[in-house]
């Protein structure tokens, strides 16, 4: 690296291999929360502001899309797990070039699998509403709202793999600026677009591009203003670094598929109850991802703390730290549901529940939401595997939960209590594979290891130094 970089340079060491590991754990969860609360926050007043206008085929219509929408996010969540496991490992044995590297072609891999992701979901959104249950003027609201959002794909990812690179240098707090920015232009243009000039759902799509739009840029400038920024592409750059980023995408990939996969079978389920059961639904998860962001940003956070420790060689760490991440979800879950409940009048007060909305979303601000830990392990230790070399188990673990932990949980639910059931099977089934996801993991780390590169890393090092000395 050149001496006019010296800023760069000094950044690109592997920052958690010393020190507390809670702490370390605590600080990332935190701060990158507060950047996803900022992007979670505006979609829960999203649905404070819909829930006002008076409309349940307005709700109900944000609560299907919210199904499709989170089947796109999954993907760009697939690769940005991808780019912060291959740069934070790279970073972690010393290799500053190849994480540079590492972190320029994930970029371009996900802008260009993304827009191809977004052009076919775009092109069958009336399809995968209807799938949902989504019918008549409910069904045509819903298409309409996604049409504007979906095409804008490539930016988000583009904010997601940038904070994610962000994240695996140790530098949770520009990483969580960039979604607080993207957070506040949609919290302004919300009310301006959607009441202001009366354009409803159309301005809330319109709020969410130009959001997306945001959190790409606010991720990109510091990578390149103090981590060196990325190198030229070329071919041969991008044919090196196919195989092991790929390695982690495919499966990670796959595995996010299948959480917005279950929701959709959930979802399909609550629609047999009425428009009011899936709005009151599409309020529970607006509410989940606000009230546990901690949560849910535990398993990007906690990666390059796994990811770095095992690229140095320091198993005890990569243990402690999976320990320590499960007792922070442990602490999390607590206190938020202890607030959950005490805040039900101000929540009903606020969407104006009534009927089966109100007890699907009384249900969940309670005793159900304390099993939100089982989501927690799972995401602390699909981190493990995604980044100690074995991210098809985070794949086997997402795809049979979603499946084999929802289906027939939910039917017997359903039939048993109705609406509420549907929420109770889909929660018990999470714990079932959760308890599945520990015991695979300590088998993973029972593992004797000695910082030598997983298997997809090693091969890429190798063709990468023969094709150095061939130059």
């Amino acid at each position: 690296m050149s001496e006019a970089k010296p800023k760069a340079h000094s950044d690109t060491r592997a920052v958690f291999t010393q020190g507390s590991l809670f702490r370390h754990i605590s600080v990332m969860s935190l701060t990158a929360s507060v950047g996803l609360m900022a992007v979670f926050l505006v979609d829960f007043v999203d649905m404070i502001f819909i829930s006002m206008l008076g409309k349940a085929e307005l709700a109900a219509a944000v609560g299907y899309a919210g199904a499709v929408l989170f089947f796109t996010t999954s993907f760009g969540i697939g690769m940005a797990i991808a780019a912060g496991a291959v740069v934070a490992r790279a970073l972690g044995a010393g290799e500053a070039e190849e994480a540079r590297r590492r972190a320029t072609n994930s970029l371009i891999y996900g802008v260009i699998f993304g827009a191809i992701f977004a052009a076919i979901v775009w092109m069958n959104l009336a399809f995968l509403a209807g799938l949902l249950g989504a019918t008549g003027a409910t069904l045509d609201l819903a298409v309409h709202y996604l049409s504007i959002i979906v095409p804008s794909l490539p930016f988000l990812i583009v904010g997601m793999i940038g904070g994610a690179i962000l994240r695996a240098h140790g530098d949770a707090r520009r990483a969580m600026m960039a979604t607080i920015w993207g957070g506040l232009v949609n919290a302004v243009l919300d009310p301006i677009l959607i009441f202001g000039l009366d354009l409803e759902l159309t301005g809330a799509a319109i709020a969410s591009v130009c959001a997306r739009i945001v959190i790409a840029v606010t991720a990109l400038i510091p990578l390149i203003k103090y981590y060196d920024g990325f190198d030229k592409p070329t071919f041969g750059s991008l044919t090196i670094d196919i195989r092991p980023i790929f390695a982690i995408a495919i499966p990670a990939i796959l595995t996010q598929l299948a959480t917005p996969i279950g929701q959709a079978y959930v979802t399909r389920a609550m629609s047999d109850f009425g428009e009011d059961a899936v709005a009151g639904m599409a309020i529970i998860a607006r509410m989940s991802p606000v009230g546990f962001a901690v949560i849910f940003a535990l398993s990007g956070a906690i990666g390059p703390i796994i990811g770095q420790n095992a690229g140095a060689g320091l198993n005890d760490r990569v243990r402690g730290a999976f320990r320590d991440g499960l007792l922070f979800t442990a602490i999390v879950v607590v206190v938020v549901s202890t607030l959950f409940f005490l805040a039900r009048p101000a929540i009903q007060m606020l969407f104006q529940l009534e009927g089966t909305a109100l007890t699907l979303v009384f249900l969940f601000a309670g005793p159900l939401s304390l099993m939100f830990f089982f989501n927690g392990v799972i995401f602390v230790s699909n981190a493990a595997f995604n980044n100690l070399g074995h991210p098809f188990y985070s794949t086997i673990i997402n795809w049979g939960r979603n499946t084999f932990g929802t289906v027939p949980f939910v039917l017997v639910g359903a039939a048993w209590f109705g609406a509420p059931g549907v929420l109770v099977g889909q929660f018990l089934g999470g714990a079932v594979f959760a308890v599945l996801a520990l015991m695979l993991a300590r088998k993973v780390m029972a593992q004797p290891s000695d910082g030598a590169p997983s298997e997809p890393f090693a091969r890429q090092a190798r063709l990468f130094s023969l094709l150095h000395h061939r130059r």
